[in-house]
């Protein structure tokens, strides 16, 4: 018999969630099979069968968390010379242990199995169930030998408990108007009949939750502004799309200009590169740069290593890589890790000015936001319409004053109102 351990999986995570898991006791799995989905604090983990054989327990649901080194399931060495003979045996071997187990049973209360009631009877008095299904019932007041499951071992889960309580709703759990005369003025709201739903958290959300508010406690955090005539940049990517994409397999956007921009600005600017260590700064001398892309779960922040030394159509390619791992729950944890500065696009869902949060420890934030035609002083005497883009720069003032903060701003406005100065920065 082997147990599956949750793996280490990095210095700074020790628990996880199970997300679901994607094998069921009494199936048969082959060594480096997924078992199930990890949700930890950054990504989605998915952890693979060490060996070869039957998944014979799990002692872990659904939404339960687990700690690194923990227990949460085993699996039984196949006997058969491949896994399509190894899991009927398993099988076979599990019903006539079931067989004996009754057989047991009905010797031991010596009573005649004859009629429904009597293998109710027997049923109770050995139902089987997950730790958390069995609190779950003792919660709601639900027999668990009423419950219904579709496993192959008939164990009843966590989830066929929750559907047995929305499908059967039984009198027991129904105490309710005796509890809500004595509970706070929003329960009696929401008992009252008014349309709510509850959901859980995942892990990532309440990571960023948390992360999110820390920052705003810890930082001296303030937001500048400045505008973007975005005619040049457009204007070269009208000329250029075709050919780029014909050489690079890649499509020409905006993000490699302004990752660009933002990486000439850092050298120019150096302090909005480091971090607070203590009582120290730590100036980094590379340029990883986080790009936040909204996933399902929560918004990440995955890293273009060494963006100084990549080029536009390197930058391009790594972007949409990250960005659909991300919308797929398939990032590393190695890739959202060890930025020194991020950009967020709110402008890609329609955002026309805000002041977006410091990715701790980061000092540094670049928000884009949505380019509009706005009308636009020439001179004193003429006005044009004109592709214009609102850029914010929130940084921590404590080691950033608002001289290079601002100064950060007009270079990166500068570099792409003239972005052939973007290939002279390299």
């Amino acid at each position: 018999m082997a147990e599956i351990k949750v793996p280490e999986l990095a210095e700074s995570i020790s628990e996880g969630t199970i997300a679901q898991w994607l094998k069921q006791p009494g199936d048969y799995v082959e060594q480096g099979e997924f078992l199930l989905e990890l949700e930890t604090d950054k990504v989605n983990v998915e952890l693979t069968a060490e060996q070869s054989g039957v998944l014979q327990e799990v002692l872990k649901d659904s939404g339960d968390t687990v700690q690194v080194g923990e227990i949460i399931g085993t699996i039984s060495e196949g006997e058969g010379e491949g896994g399509k003979s190894t899991a009927p045996q398993a099988d076979a071997q599990e019903s006539a242990g079931a067989s004996e187990e009754k057989a047991a049973s009905s010797e031991k209360t010596a009573e005649p199995r004859e009629g429904a009631s009597d293998e109710a009877d027997t049923a109770k008095t050995r139902t089987i169930a997950s730790p958390a299904a069995r609190k779950l019932a003792r919660e709601k007041g639900i027999d668990l030998s009423e419950i219904p499951t579709g496993d192959p071992l008939g164990r009843v889960r966590k989830q066929d408990v929750e559907s047995y309580q929305k499908n059967e709703q039984p009198p027991k759990a129904q105490p309710e108007p005796k509890r809500a005369t004595q509970a706070p003025a929003a329960k009696q709201t929401e008992d009252a009949g008014k349309p709510v739903e509850r959901q859980r958290m995942s892990r990532r959300r309440q990571t960023i939750a948390k992360r999110l508010v820390e920052v705003q406690h810890t930082a001296a955090m303030l937001t500048t502004f400045n505008e973007v005539d975005m005619t040049a940049v457009m204007n070269l990517r009208k000329r250029r799309k075709d050919q780029f994409l014909e050489q690079h397999d890649v499509k020409l956007g905006f993000m490699s200009f302004f990752t660009k921009a933002v990486v000439a600005a850092l050298k120019k600017y150096p302090l909005l590169n480091a971090e607070i260590q203590g009582d120290e700064l730590v100036i980094k001398k590379f340029y990883d740069i986080g790009i936040a892309v909204a996933a399902p779960d929560g918004l990440v922040v995955p890293v273009v290593r060494d963006a100084d030394r990549k080029t536009f159509a390197d930058i391009e390619r790594d972007i949409g890589e990250l960005a659909k791992k991300a919308r797929n729950n398939k990032l590393s944890l190695n890739e959202l890790q060890g930025g020194s500065f991020t950009i967020t696009n709110g402008g890609t869902f329609g955002s026309l000015l805000s002041t977006p949060i410091l990715n701790s420890p980061q000092v540094g934030i670049l928000g884009m936001h949505k380019i509009q035609l706005r009308p636009v002083a020439i001179d004193e005497e003429r006005f044009e319409n004109r592709p214009m883009m609102y850029i914010a720069l929130s940084y921590d003032h404590r080691i950033v004053d608002g001289k290079e903060a601002v100064g950060f701003l007009v270079t990166i406005k500068n570099l792409l109102e003239d972005p052939e100065q973007l290939l002279l920065e390299g």
